[in-house]
């Protein structure tokens, strides 16, 4: 299903200040609360559009990506399983036979419910084996394409590991039956809990499906337009940039991005284009700018 304009679930206009947005996310994040509204799944809806919408509305950068690119900009519409979300309570999903989990420093709702009643995780960890732990990193590449890797589990057997696409820094992927042999009088192991850890990469940078990066150029090339290489995880890339580009103006390069479909289907990769200053000027090249400047007031220019 598609998703609404995050200037129309906050109701202010394309051209709000920072404050309207802050009011009407307030407003909106008060009436819509859970505590206010509970059991009701249609306000519990509301409210996650909501705090969706002011996270990327209260951002500057994320905000001006929205601007020019809708959704795809900010990762919105991608349906990357690997991007946030999940259960409130520490649980995890499915993707291509594997179960991914995101470490949310407590217990899951198993225990929620087991000191609320008497049962849940703590009375099923007795029928089964110990949960272990351990963890593998991997490269930015390796973490965007997906890899195979081998581990360890606390008695030192190797496991082979499948990583898949677009699994990001933080995650875990548990590996059911891969921990502790079941206990005498139980008939289940226990789960290997693989946490990952992502190294961070030289140039880009990662946000959800969606890989940024910067590009300077010359002061020159920005007003006359210039084509130039582009660092991508798929290798160099040509990008054209026109006549007149202001620094800080980002480019999208389509299908760059990070995997977030089963299908192959990947984010952009977007690229904010630098203009540097120029420092240490020559007699000629002082020149040429006061040359340059003087046309301007005299209306030679524009």
């Amino acid at each position: 299903m598609a998703k609404r304009d995050y200037y129309e679930i906050l109701g202010v206009s394309r051209n709000a200040s920072d404050d309207e947005i802050k009011k009407a996310y307030r407003k909106l994040a008060v009436k819509y609360h859970p505590d206010k509204n509970p059991g009701n799944k249609e306000a519990e809806e509301k409210f996650k559009e909501i705090n969706e919408a002011h996270d990327v509305l209260s951002d500057k950068q994320k905000r001006a990506r929205y601007d020019q690119f809708g959704h795809a900009g900010v990762g919105g519409a991608s349906g990357n399983p690997f991007a946030g979300g999940g259960n409130p309570f520490g649980g995890g999903f499915n993707y291509n036979g594997q179960t991914f989990n995101f470490d949310f420093g407590g217990g899951g709702l198993d225990d929620i419910l087991g000191n609320i009643f008497g049962f849940g995780a703590g009375a099923r960890r007795a029928r089964r084996g110990a949960d272990y732990q351990t963890s593998v990193t991997l490269t930015f590449e390796e973490a965007i394409f997906g890899t195979n890797k081998k581990v360890s589990d606390d008695k030192g057997k190797e496991i082979n590991v499948k990583i898949p696409a677009g699994i990001d820094d933080g995650m875990s992927i548990k590996l059911r039956g891969k921990g502790g042999p079941a206990p005498e009088g139980g008939s289940e192991a226990g789960d290997l809990y693989v946490r990952i850890r992502v190294k961070p990469h030289k140039t880009l940078t990662r946000e959800g499906a969606i890989i940024l990066s910067e590009k300077t150029i010359s002061m020159v090339d920005a007003a006359l337009g210039c084509e130039v290489e582009v660092e991508t995880v798929d290798g160099p890339v040509t990008m054209k940039v026109p006549a007149g580009t202001q620094s800080g103006t980002p480019f999208k390069l389509s299908g760059h991005g990070v995997p977030f479909r089963s299908d192959g289907d990947r984010g952009p990769h977007i690229v904010t284009i630098v203009v540097e200053t120029p420092k240490n000027l020559n007699r000629k090249q002082k020149e040429l700018l006061e040359e340059f400047k003087n046309s301007k007031k005299r209306g030679f220019w524009g």
